[in-house]
Protein backbone atom coordinates (compact mmCIF):
# COMPACT_ATOMS: atom_id res chain seq x y z
CA UNK A 1 0.00 0.00 0.00
CA UNK A 2 1.49 3.32 -1.10
CA UNK A 3 0.78 6.36 1.06
CA UNK A 4 0.30 9.89 -0.16
CA UNK A 5 2.78 12.46 1.13
CA UNK A 6 0.46 13.82 3.80
CA UNK A 7 -0.34 10.31 5.04
CA UNK A 8 3.35 9.53 5.27
CA UNK A 9 3.99 12.72 7.23
CA UNK A 10 1.17 11.90 9.62
CA UNK A 11 2.88 8.56 10.16
CA UNK A 12 6.22 10.37 10.67
CA UNK A 13 4.68 12.51 13.39
CA UNK A 14 3.84 9.37 15.34
CA UNK A 15 7.50 8.32 15.17
CA UNK A 16 9.00 11.68 16.10
CA UNK A 17 10.30 12.57 12.63
CA UNK A 18 10.33 16.35 12.24
CA UNK A 19 8.26 17.68 9.32
CA UNK A 20 6.67 21.07 8.48
CA UNK A 21 3.20 21.65 9.88
CA UNK A 22 0.45 21.10 7.35
CA UNK A 23 -3.14 20.11 6.64
CA UNK A 24 -4.78 18.12 3.82
CA UNK A 25 -7.59 19.70 1.80
CA UNK A 26 -9.95 18.34 -0.83
CA UNK A 27 -11.50 21.64 -1.95
CA UNK A 28 -10.30 25.14 -2.77
CA UNK A 29 -12.13 26.67 0.21
CA UNK A 30 -10.64 24.09 2.59
CA UNK A 31 -7.18 24.77 1.19
CA UNK A 32 -7.52 28.51 1.75
CA UNK A 33 -8.83 27.95 5.27
CA UNK A 34 -5.86 25.68 5.99
CA UNK A 35 -3.47 28.28 4.61
CA UNK A 36 -4.98 30.93 6.89
CA UNK A 37 -4.42 28.69 9.92
CA UNK A 38 -0.88 27.75 8.92
CA UNK A 39 0.19 31.25 7.93
CA UNK A 40 2.01 32.71 4.95
CA UNK A 41 4.10 31.94 3.05
CA UNK A 42 2.83 28.39 2.66
CA UNK A 43 3.13 25.69 0.03
CA UNK A 44 0.25 24.05 -1.86
CA UNK A 45 1.30 20.53 -2.86
CA UNK A 46 -0.56 18.10 -5.12
CA UNK A 47 -1.15 14.72 -3.49
CA UNK A 48 -0.57 11.99 -6.06
CA UNK A 49 1.46 8.80 -5.98
CA UNK A 50 4.11 9.97 -8.42
CA UNK A 51 7.30 11.99 -8.42
CA UNK A 52 8.04 15.07 -10.46
CA UNK A 53 5.13 17.06 -9.04
CA UNK A 54 7.13 20.27 -8.89
CA UNK A 55 8.19 20.15 -12.53
CA UNK A 56 4.58 19.40 -13.49
CA UNK A 57 3.29 22.50 -11.70
CA UNK A 58 1.84 20.60 -8.76
CA UNK A 59 3.77 22.44 -6.03
CA UNK A 60 3.30 26.21 -5.59
CA UNK A 61 4.22 28.76 -2.92
CA UNK A 62 1.44 31.11 -1.79
CA UNK A 63 2.25 34.48 -0.23
CA UNK A 64 -1.33 35.40 0.64
CA UNK A 65 -4.94 34.15 0.51
CA UNK A 66 -5.43 35.20 -3.13
CA UNK A 67 -2.42 33.16 -4.23
CA UNK A 68 -3.48 30.22 -2.05
CA UNK A 69 -6.89 30.20 -3.73
CA UNK A 70 -5.42 30.53 -7.23
CA UNK A 71 -2.88 27.76 -6.67
CA UNK A 72 -5.38 25.38 -5.04
CA UNK A 73 -7.85 25.99 -7.86
CA UNK A 74 -5.17 25.26 -10.47
CA UNK A 75 -3.79 22.14 -8.78
CA UNK A 76 -6.99 20.41 -7.64
CA UNK A 77 -8.33 18.42 -10.57
CA UNK A 78 -5.17 18.67 -12.65
CA UNK A 79 -3.63 15.58 -14.23
CA UNK A 80 0.03 14.90 -13.48
CA UNK A 81 2.28 12.53 -15.39
CA UNK A 82 5.42 11.06 -13.88
CA UNK A 83 8.94 11.85 -15.08
CA UNK A 84 8.87 8.73 -17.30
CA UNK A 85 5.38 9.34 -18.66
CA UNK A 86 3.49 7.40 -15.97
CA UNK A 87 -0.10 8.31 -15.41
CA UNK A 88 -1.86 10.63 -15.72
CA UNK A 89 -2.77 10.91 -12.04
CA UNK A 90 -5.71 13.12 -11.13
CA UNK A 91 -5.20 15.41 -8.11
CA UNK A 92 -8.05 15.05 -5.60
CA UNK A 93 -6.26 16.48 -2.54
CA UNK A 94 -3.60 19.02 -1.73
CA UNK A 95 -1.34 19.30 1.28
CA UNK A 96 -1.05 22.85 2.59
CA UNK A 97 2.25 23.19 4.40
CA UNK A 98 4.23 25.94 6.07
CA UNK A 99 7.08 27.14 3.87
CA UNK A 100 10.63 26.14 4.81
CA UNK A 101 13.88 28.03 4.44
CA UNK A 102 16.17 25.43 2.89
CA UNK A 103 19.89 25.57 3.50
CA UNK A 104 20.82 22.04 2.35
CA UNK A 105 19.02 19.11 0.73
CA UNK A 106 19.89 15.51 1.59
CA UNK A 107 18.40 12.15 0.60
CA UNK A 108 17.46 9.41 3.07
CA UNK A 109 15.63 6.13 2.73
CA UNK A 110 15.03 2.79 4.40
CA UNK A 111 14.14 -0.04 2.04
CA UNK A 112 13.60 -3.76 2.39
CA UNK A 113 16.48 -5.39 0.51
CA UNK A 114 14.89 -8.71 -0.40
CA UNK A 115 18.10 -10.19 -1.80
CA UNK A 116 19.94 -9.56 1.48
CA UNK A 117 16.80 -10.24 3.57
CA UNK A 118 17.62 -7.14 5.61
CA UNK A 119 16.57 -3.48 5.77
CA UNK A 120 18.90 -1.18 3.86
CA UNK A 121 19.47 2.43 4.98
CA UNK A 122 20.65 4.86 2.28
CA UNK A 123 21.91 8.41 2.84
CA UNK A 124 23.28 11.03 0.48
CA UNK A 125 24.30 14.63 0.97
CA UNK A 126 22.99 15.34 -2.53
CA UNK A 127 19.18 15.25 -2.51
CA UNK A 128 16.48 17.01 -4.45
CA UNK A 129 14.78 16.57 -7.80
CA UNK A 130 17.71 15.02 -9.68
CA UNK A 131 18.80 12.44 -7.12
CA UNK A 132 18.13 9.57 -9.57
CA UNK A 133 20.55 11.10 -12.08
CA UNK A 134 23.12 11.57 -9.33
CA UNK A 135 22.78 7.94 -8.28
CA UNK A 136 23.36 6.78 -11.86
CA UNK A 137 26.34 9.06 -12.56
CA UNK A 138 27.98 8.76 -9.12
CA UNK A 139 26.89 5.64 -7.19
CA UNK A 140 29.38 6.44 -4.42
CA UNK A 141 27.35 9.56 -3.60
CA UNK A 142 24.84 7.25 -1.88
CA UNK A 143 26.13 5.62 1.32
CA UNK A 144 24.46 2.34 2.25
CA UNK A 145 24.17 0.29 5.43
CA UNK A 146 22.39 -3.03 5.92
CA UNK A 147 20.75 -3.29 9.33
CA UNK A 148 20.45 -6.48 11.35
CA UNK A 149 16.68 -6.61 12.04
CA UNK A 150 17.33 -8.21 15.43
CA UNK A 151 19.53 -5.30 16.52
CA UNK A 152 17.97 -2.37 14.68
CA UNK A 153 19.65 0.87 13.66
CA UNK A 154 21.64 2.24 16.59
CA UNK A 155 22.51 5.89 17.08
CA UNK A 156 26.21 5.09 16.63
CA UNK A 157 25.47 3.32 13.34
CA UNK A 158 23.49 6.32 12.13
CA UNK A 159 26.26 8.76 13.13
CA UNK A 160 28.83 6.67 11.26
CA UNK A 161 26.57 6.64 8.20
CA UNK A 162 26.20 10.43 8.33
CA UNK A 163 29.97 10.89 8.65
CA UNK A 164 30.61 8.54 5.71
CA UNK A 165 28.12 10.55 3.64
CA UNK A 166 30.07 13.76 4.40
CA UNK A 167 27.07 15.40 6.07
CA UNK A 168 27.82 18.87 7.46
CA UNK A 169 29.44 18.36 10.85
CA UNK A 170 27.05 20.56 12.82
CA UNK A 171 24.00 18.51 11.72
CA UNK A 172 25.47 15.00 11.90
CA UNK A 173 23.65 14.38 15.19
CA UNK A 174 20.37 15.71 13.80
CA UNK A 175 20.60 13.60 10.66
CA UNK A 176 21.52 10.53 12.71
CA UNK A 177 18.51 11.08 14.98
CA UNK A 178 16.24 11.37 11.94
CA UNK A 179 17.61 8.14 10.49
CA UNK A 180 16.95 6.29 13.74
CA UNK A 181 13.38 7.66 13.80
CA UNK A 182 12.80 6.75 10.15
CA UNK A 183 14.02 3.22 10.81
CA UNK A 184 11.70 2.99 13.81
CA UNK A 185 8.76 4.04 11.60
CA UNK A 186 9.84 1.50 8.96
CA UNK A 187 9.82 -1.25 11.58
CA UNK A 188 6.77 -0.19 13.60
CA UNK A 189 4.48 0.22 10.60
CA UNK A 190 5.67 -2.79 8.56
CA UNK A 191 6.95 -0.64 5.71
CA UNK A 192 8.87 -1.94 2.73
CA UNK A 193 10.01 1.57 1.76
CA UNK A 194 10.41 4.91 3.46
CA UNK A 195 12.01 7.63 1.36
CA UNK A 196 12.59 11.27 2.21
CA UNK A 197 13.73 13.44 -0.66
CA UNK A 198 14.67 15.95 0.34
CA UNK A 199 15.63 15.66 3.98
CA UNK A 200 16.45 19.32 4.48
CA UNK A 201 18.56 21.42 6.79
CA UNK A 202 16.77 24.69 7.50
CA UNK A 203 18.31 28.11 7.96
CA UNK A 204 18.12 27.42 11.72
CA UNK A 205 20.10 24.18 11.14
CA UNK A 206 17.18 21.91 11.96
CA UNK A 207 16.81 18.59 10.13
CA UNK A 208 13.32 18.25 8.65
CA UNK A 209 11.57 15.77 6.32
CA UNK A 210 10.22 17.91 3.48
CA UNK A 211 8.69 14.96 1.63
CA UNK A 212 7.48 11.46 2.47
CA UNK A 213 7.23 8.42 0.23
CA UNK A 214 6.01 5.40 2.19
CA UNK A 215 4.99 1.91 1.11
CA UNK A 216 3.38 -0.41 3.66
CA UNK A 217 3.46 -4.19 3.29
CA UNK A 218 -0.10 -5.03 2.24
CA UNK A 219 0.12 -8.39 4.01
CA UNK A 220 0.62 -6.57 7.32
CA UNK A 221 -2.32 -4.17 7.06
CA UNK A 222 -4.35 -6.34 9.43
CA UNK A 223 -2.04 -4.99 12.14
CA UNK A 224 -2.69 -1.38 11.11
CA UNK A 225 -6.42 -0.77 10.81
CA UNK A 226 -5.91 3.00 10.75
CA UNK A 227 -3.72 2.72 7.65
CA UNK A 228 -6.00 0.25 5.88
CA UNK A 229 -8.90 2.67 6.39
CA UNK A 230 -6.96 5.39 4.53
CA UNK A 231 -6.53 3.36 1.34
CA UNK A 232 -8.42 4.89 -1.56
CA UNK A 233 -9.86 2.66 -4.30
CA UNK A 234 -7.79 2.76 -7.51
CA UNK A 235 -8.88 5.40 -10.01
CA UNK A 236 -8.31 3.21 -13.04
CA UNK A 237 -11.44 1.11 -13.74
CA UNK A 238 -9.46 -2.04 -14.58
CA UNK A 239 -7.29 -1.76 -11.47
CA UNK A 240 -10.39 -1.10 -9.35
CA UNK A 241 -12.17 -4.16 -10.80
CA UNK A 242 -9.07 -6.31 -10.33
CA UNK A 243 -8.78 -5.22 -6.70
CA UNK A 244 -12.41 -6.10 -6.07
CA UNK A 245 -11.84 -9.54 -7.60
CA UNK A 246 -8.63 -10.13 -5.64
CA UNK A 247 -6.40 -10.16 -8.75
CA UNK A 248 -2.83 -8.87 -8.95
CA UNK A 249 -3.08 -6.38 -11.81
CA UNK A 250 -1.02 -3.42 -13.00
CA UNK A 251 -2.20 -1.21 -15.87
CA UNK A 252 0.33 -0.46 -18.61
CA UNK A 253 0.15 1.63 -21.79
CA UNK A 254 0.14 -1.01 -24.53
CA UNK A 255 -2.49 -3.00 -26.42
CA UNK A 256 -1.51 -6.65 -25.72
CA UNK A 257 -3.35 -8.07 -22.73
CA UNK A 258 -1.20 -10.41 -20.62
CA UNK A 259 -2.17 -13.15 -18.18
CA UNK A 260 0.24 -15.56 -16.54
CA UNK A 261 0.38 -17.62 -13.40
CA UNK A 262 3.21 -16.45 -11.18
CA UNK A 263 4.94 -13.08 -11.05
CA UNK A 264 8.14 -14.38 -12.62
CA UNK A 265 6.35 -15.89 -15.60
CA UNK A 266 4.30 -12.70 -16.04
CA UNK A 267 7.42 -10.52 -16.04
CA UNK A 268 9.11 -12.85 -18.54
CA UNK A 269 6.02 -12.72 -20.74
CA UNK A 270 6.07 -8.93 -20.73
CA UNK A 271 9.72 -8.99 -21.83
CA UNK A 272 9.16 -11.55 -24.60
CA UNK A 273 6.17 -9.61 -25.96
CA UNK A 274 8.20 -6.40 -25.93
CA UNK A 275 11.11 -8.14 -27.67
CA UNK A 276 8.66 -9.37 -30.31
CA UNK A 277 7.73 -5.75 -31.02
CA UNK A 278 4.56 -5.56 -28.94
CA UNK A 279 3.45 -3.30 -26.13
CA UNK A 280 1.91 -5.01 -23.07
CA UNK A 281 -1.34 -3.50 -21.82
CA UNK A 282 -1.08 -4.93 -18.32
CA UNK A 283 0.58 -7.22 -15.83
CA UNK A 284 -1.94 -9.74 -14.48
CA UNK A 285 -0.82 -12.60 -12.27
CA UNK A 286 -3.61 -15.13 -11.78
CA UNK A 287 -1.48 -16.84 -9.14
CA UNK A 288 -0.63 -20.46 -8.53
CA UNK A 289 -3.46 -22.96 -8.48
CA UNK A 290 -5.74 -20.70 -10.53
CA UNK A 291 -9.27 -22.05 -10.81
CA UNK A 292 -11.79 -21.52 -13.60
CA UNK A 293 -13.57 -18.64 -11.85
CA UNK A 294 -10.28 -16.74 -11.47
CA UNK A 295 -9.66 -17.11 -15.21
CA UNK A 296 -13.14 -15.74 -15.95
CA UNK A 297 -12.47 -12.76 -13.67
CA UNK A 298 -9.09 -12.15 -15.28
CA UNK A 299 -10.47 -12.12 -18.80
CA UNK A 300 -13.27 -9.76 -17.76
CA UNK A 301 -10.73 -7.30 -16.39
CA UNK A 302 -8.32 -7.52 -19.33
CA UNK A 303 -10.94 -7.20 -22.06
CA UNK A 304 -12.65 -4.27 -20.34
CA UNK A 305 -9.62 -2.18 -21.38
CA UNK A 306 -10.57 -0.59 -24.71
CA UNK A 307 -6.90 -0.39 -25.74
CA UNK A 308 -6.50 -4.18 -25.74
CA UNK A 309 -6.57 -5.61 -29.28
CA UNK A 310 -5.27 -9.12 -28.46
CA UNK A 311 -4.71 -11.23 -25.36
CA UNK A 312 -1.98 -13.70 -24.45
CA UNK A 313 -2.52 -16.45 -21.87
CA UNK A 314 0.85 -17.91 -20.85
CA UNK A 315 0.26 -20.71 -18.36
CA UNK A 316 2.79 -23.13 -16.92
CA UNK A 317 1.02 -25.84 -14.99
CA UNK A 318 2.55 -26.74 -11.67
CA UNK A 319 -0.03 -26.55 -8.93
CA UNK A 320 -2.11 -24.81 -11.60
CA UNK A 321 -3.95 -27.35 -13.72
CA UNK A 322 -4.13 -26.46 -17.39
CA UNK A 323 -7.51 -28.14 -17.78
CA UNK A 324 -8.89 -25.79 -15.09
CA UNK A 325 -7.50 -22.85 -17.05
CA UNK A 326 -9.08 -24.14 -20.24
CA UNK A 327 -12.41 -24.57 -18.47
CA UNK A 328 -12.15 -20.96 -17.28
CA UNK A 329 -11.48 -19.72 -20.80
CA UNK A 330 -14.48 -21.61 -22.14
CA UNK A 331 -16.70 -20.23 -19.35
CA UNK A 332 -15.38 -16.73 -19.98
CA UNK A 333 -16.48 -16.90 -23.61
CA UNK A 334 -20.01 -17.35 -22.28
CA UNK A 335 -19.78 -14.31 -20.00
CA UNK A 336 -17.45 -11.90 -21.81
CA UNK A 337 -17.87 -10.34 -25.24
CA UNK A 338 -14.63 -11.68 -26.71
CA UNK A 339 -14.20 -9.47 -29.74
CA UNK A 340 -10.38 -9.66 -29.64
CA UNK A 341 -8.21 -12.69 -30.51
CA UNK A 342 -6.82 -14.82 -27.70
CA UNK A 343 -3.51 -16.69 -27.94
CA UNK A 344 -3.11 -19.52 -25.43
CA UNK A 345 0.04 -21.34 -24.43
CA UNK A 346 -0.50 -24.20 -21.99
CA UNK A 347 2.40 -26.24 -20.67
CA UNK A 348 2.75 -28.53 -17.68
CA UNK A 349 0.14 -30.22 -15.51
CA UNK A 350 -2.81 -31.51 -17.58
CA UNK A 351 -1.81 -29.41 -20.58
CA UNK A 352 -2.92 -32.07 -23.07
CA UNK A 353 -6.33 -32.27 -21.40
CA UNK A 354 -6.62 -28.49 -21.43
CA UNK A 355 -5.74 -28.22 -25.10
CA UNK A 356 -8.22 -30.97 -25.92
CA UNK A 357 -11.00 -29.07 -24.13
CA UNK A 358 -10.19 -25.89 -26.08
CA UNK A 359 -10.07 -27.78 -29.38
CA UNK A 360 -13.46 -29.35 -28.74
CA UNK A 361 -14.97 -25.97 -27.75
CA UNK A 362 -14.07 -24.44 -31.15
CA UNK A 363 -13.98 -20.90 -29.75
CA UNK A 364 -13.91 -18.04 -32.24
CA UNK A 365 -10.68 -16.06 -32.25
CA UNK A 366 -8.76 -18.54 -30.08
CA UNK A 367 -5.25 -19.51 -31.19
CA UNK A 368 -2.81 -22.01 -29.72
CA UNK A 369 0.97 -21.66 -29.52
CA UNK A 370 3.42 -24.27 -28.28
CA UNK A 371 6.28 -22.00 -27.24
CA UNK A 372 6.48 -18.76 -25.31
CA UNK A 373 8.29 -16.95 -28.14
CA UNK A 374 5.85 -18.29 -30.70
CA UNK A 375 2.92 -17.14 -28.58
CA UNK A 376 4.43 -13.66 -28.22
CA UNK A 377 5.07 -13.30 -31.95
CA UNK A 378 1.58 -14.53 -32.78
CA UNK A 379 -0.21 -12.22 -30.33
CA UNK A 380 1.82 -9.20 -31.50
CA UNK A 381 0.87 -9.94 -35.12
CA UNK A 382 -2.82 -10.33 -34.19
CA UNK A 383 -2.78 -7.17 -32.06
CA UNK A 384 -1.46 -5.22 -35.04
CA UNK A 385 -4.30 -6.43 -37.23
Amino acid sequence: MDLLEYQGKQLFARSGVAAPAGEPAASVDDAVAAAERIGYPCVIKAQVLIGGRGKAGGIKVAKDADEARAHADAILGMDIRGPRGEGPFRVHRVWVEEASEIDSEYYASVILDRSAKMPLVILSRMGGMNVEEIAESDPDALVRLHVDPLLGLTHDDAVALAVDAAIDEDVVEGVAASLVQLYAAFNDFDATLIEVNPLIVTADREVVALDAKVTIDGSALFRHDELAAQEDPPEDPQERAAKEKGLTYVKLDGNVGILGNGAGLCMSTLDVVANAGGRPANFLDAGGGSKADAIVDALEVITSDEKVTAVLFNIFGGITRCDEVATGIIEAYGHVDMDVPLVVRLDGTNSEEGLQLLAEAKLDGLHHAETMLGAAEQVVELAGK
